[in-house]
């Protein structure tokens, strides 16, 4: 994809996006390209430069932190609670409906879990009475 920076006969400057130049020349020499404000098709393009941050030191703090560090007040609470959760309780991963109803039904000892399940599957445990609630953030290897 390639985004165009473009303009009619009347000076009007838009954008779009095209799958390669050669689309974008198709559709221009048919008349498909015509401009949102005045319908001209006589229509000029030029490049748009990328939005590429450098490797190297760019003076601004936002962008020199790595992804991992919170950036804001909500990304901290989440990441303290994060933290919080994964302390002091245990990851059971994708057996985590099993481990939850086999603990309501008293035939494993009570204890924190957290861990993976599908909606239709916690919708059944909450039918069912177990005490459950969805944590608002993927397991470590889902971050990606």
């Amino acid at each position: 994809m390639i985004r165009y920076s473009l303009k009619c006969a009347a000076d009007h400057s838009f954008e779009s996006w095209f799958q390669s130049a050669a689309a974008f020349d198709a559709l221009a020499d048919t008349g498909h390209i015509t401009c949102p404000f005045c319908s001209s098709a006589e229509i000029s393009k030029s490049l748009m430069a990328p939005a590429v941050t450098p490797a190297r030191k760019t003076g601004v703090p936002s962008l020199e932190k790595p992804l991992s560090t919170p950036a804001n007040p909500q990304e901290k609470a989440l990441a303290a609670l994060r933290a919080e959760v994964e302390a002091n309780s245990d990851y059971v991963g994708k057996g985590f409906v099993a481990e939850a109803r086999k603990m309501h039904e008293g035939t494993a000892p009570s204890r924190a879990i957290h861990g993976e399940a599908r909606l239709d599957e916690a919708k059944k445990l909450i039918d069912d009475g177990v005490p459950i609630m969805p944590l608002p953030f993927l397991p470590p290897r889902k971050v990606n």
